[in-house]
């Protein structure tokens, strides 16, 4: 059975994971019969959104290890935790969180940094040559951690394609339902909710994006 690492930023779309695309990631990977386990950084969140209004929560604040137990269940480890060499694959899904508490890019868009923690953590997949599904903005992490030519997507958003080139990444234009893999360095990326108008087109390309992951690593012993 293989064994997969899914990296969470916090619990709501606007200040941390997508909750959708994370669910329908879990859903997926259980569905192909491999085992999961979620990680995120003991890290306080850039801000607090509140999700009924959209406005930030000045007096507030939050956890991103503590906020992404609820998507997990509880079944969460500190992103300090890992020992690679359990894991086959790591699949980080979307949401404001991978913009704001995994990285700044948020704030400083193509300046942006990742933040150490996570740096450290998504390095040992790519330096163990293990697969990494990116979905919807988690992608703009790509070339910090992989450096010149990496190739992933965002989606057809320009603003972004534009940052992602910057940072000396490839962009490629894809729509909803597509992937872009990048076979050298093992990257699957998927626009989601980039694009999606409904958790139903979100599904089709989270559901590829697993199956590739899937596909490109070995099975752990």
């Amino acid at each position: 059975m293989k064994n997969v690492a899914v990296l969470l930023s916090g619990a709501g779309v606007f200040d941390g994971t997508e909750i959708h695309e994370s669910v329908l990631t879990l859903l997926a990977l259980s569905r192909a019969g491999a085992h999961y386990q979620c990680f995120a950084p003991d890290i306080e969140q850039m801000h607090v959104v509140n999700h009924l209004t959209g406005e930030v929560a000045t007096n507030e604040r939050r956890n991103v290890l503590v906020e992404s137990a609820r998507i997990a269940r509880g079944e969460v480890l500190n992103a300090k935790s890992l020992d690679v060499s359990e894991y086959d694959a790591l699949i980080i899904p979307g949401g404001f969180g991978a913009a704001k508490n995994l990285s700044n890019y948020a704030i400083t868009g193509s300046d942006c940094t990742v933040n150490p923690i996570v740096a450290v953590f998504i390095r040992e997949f790519a330096l163990a040559a293990k697969p990494v599904g990116f979905i919807c903005i988690s992608p703009m992490i790509i070339p910090k951690i992989y450096g010149h030519g990496a190739k992933a997507t965002i989606g057809t958003d320009s603003a972004s394609a534009q940052a992602f080139s910057e940072m000396g990444g490839k962009h490629i234009d894809a729509k909803v339902d597509e992937i872009v893999v990048d076979e050298i360095n093992k990257i699957v990326s998927t626009p989601a909710y980039m694009l999606a108008g409904s958790i139903a087109e979100a599904h089709t390309g989270i559901e590829k994006l697993v199956a590739r992951v899937l596909e490109m690593s070995e099975p752990h012993v």
